[in-house]
């Protein structure tokens, strides 16, 4: 049947009006931010004015007006290797953080006294404080030193809250004068943490002086504390303004330590770096011994310590800067961390980060070799070179009904889907969402007739 005219204009009428969408660009002119439409051009005098990336969406219907923000989040921050990072000549501690020139030249010609808060782990003050305090005493800082235990069991809001107390005492300016952390992961965690809580964002620097967080906790963004006994459920993404990387200090920590690095560096290994595997296969025991002090010697060995750093560091940062803030949850650098985090608070502190680590990497191995993905003599070679770090490859805690636990925690809070890094090959792997409890069941069989009886007595130990 035809519809008449006035029957469609009234149609038309009633039809809800289509939401209209205008999108604005934004510029500084002078002090002052306003909104220009897109396409629009811009004032002649554009000397003047500055175009910010972010932009503003408004959207009118007949329910109201909607606005919408796009404005990209910009870090820049500093990884540094250097050398002597305490000798008073060194000046890196004072100014390595500062990208700009400009920068560095504005800051060294102001006559203002400079004034650094420093807070370092309690261990760790025993061994360098005087070197710290010389340091900067020898550059006519002002400073303050607040020597913590920084350990996975005060790994919490209180001890946060103790550094922020301090920090406020001090009265540090929020833009210029950046909190300094010394210490090891945990150190650096919970100071990363308070200063990106300290006047919603106050600038912090990271001096590692373990292998674990020289390679690890130093590179990336995450800072956390842990919470109602689960690993750092409490934290934010807030880099810090550089990372100063000294080697010197990994040679006073105990060989124990030493392994503990070993762990995240493997990780890296086996999920992309074939090289590095082989450098941790063929040198590991070397670089346990010396503690990467190591320099090139007449068998080329020496320059193993800093291949493998390097090579560590660099593909962490390959994974971690396209995805700082986690935006993918589909992440290599998981391996390893899908099951360690419930067995480390578990038997806390009998466990480090690392040996915690290796245990979930030993255990997803004989995974990936269930899948098919590895094969027996690949899978033999992990666990071996794992030994030869003298890694743990197994602990009686890490259970069938812990590891059942742990994968159905993560797939919760994983968007429902159970990612799973896997190695298929030495130094290649992908993420699988589809492994089976059956295959799970049946390498967890597998990983404990494999390496329980042997990994025993070496586990009393620790």
């Amino acid at each position: 049947m035809p519809v008449s005219g006035e029957v469609f204009a009234t149609a038309l009428a009633a039809r809800p009006e289509r939401p209209r969408r205008t999108d604005f660009q934004l510029v500084r002119v002078k002090s002052t931010w306003c909104r220009v439409k897109k396409g629009e051009a811009l004032s002649d005098c554009e000397d003047e004015i500055t175009l910010s990336e972010a932009k503003i969406g408004k959207c009118v219907s007949e329910d109201g007006i909607s606005w919408t923000v796009e404005a990209p989040i910009y870090f820049c921050y500093k990884v540094v290797e250097t050398y002597n990072i305490l000798d008073p000549s060194n000046t890196t501690l004072l100014w390595g953080h500062l990208a700009d020139p400009q920068q560095l030249e504005l800051a060294t010609s102001s006559k203002r006294k400079l004034r650094r808060f420093i807070v370092m782990d309690e261990v760790v003050d025993k061994l360098y404080g005087s070197q710290v305090r010389r340091y900067f005493e020898a550059n006519n800082v002002q400073y303050e030193i607040l020597a913590l235990p920084t350990t996975e069991e005060t790994k919490s809001m209180d001890l946060v809250l103790s550094i922020l107390r301090e920090v406020q005492a001090f009265s540090i300016d929020r833009r210029t004068e950046p909190i300094i952390a010394i210490g090891g992961g945990v150190c650096l965690d919970i100071v990363g943490l308070a200063a990106s809580l300290y006047r919603r964002r106050t600038p912090y620097i990271r001096v590692p002086t373990t292998l674990l967080s020289y390679v690890d906790a130093s590179v990336g963004a995450k800072n956390g504390v842990n919470f109602l006994q689960c690993k750092n459920k409490l934290g934010g993404y807030t880099p810090p303004m550089a990372s100063f990387l000294d080697r010197a200090f990994i040679q006073s920590i105990p060989r124990r330590h030493i392994s503990n690095g070993l762990g995240e560096i493997l990780k890296m290994a086996l999920m992309k770096h074939k090289g590095l595997f082989d450098l941790l296969k063929s040198h590991g025991k070397y670089l346990l011994d010396t503690k990467f002090q190591s320099y090139s010697d007449s068998t080329g060995r020496g320059d193993a310590a800093l291949q493998t750093t390097r090579i560590a560091i660099e593909t962490m940062l390959e994974e971690l800067a396209p995805n700082l803030w986690e935006d993918d949850l589909d992440r290599l650098v998981d391996f390893g961390h899908l099951i360690s985090p419930e067995l480390e608070m578990r038997v806390l502190p009998s466990l480090m980060h690392g040996e915690a680590v290796t245990i979930d990497m030993a255990f997803m191995t004989y995974v990936a070799h269930a899948r098919g993905l590895l094969s027996c003599e690949e899978k033999e070679q992990i666990i071996e070179c794992m030994r030869g770090l003298e890694l743990p490859v197994w602990h009686s805690a890490c259970t069938w009904h812990l590891i059942q636990r742990a994968l159905m925690e993560r797939l919760k809070h994983g968007g429902g889907r159970p990612r799973m890094p896997l190695p298929t090959g030495l130094g290649v792997a992908e993420i699988f969402n589809d492994t089976s409890e059956e295959t799970l069941k049946e390498a967890y069989q597998l990983w404990e007739g494999d390496c329980k009886v042997a990994e025993e007595p070496a586990e009393a130990e620790h």
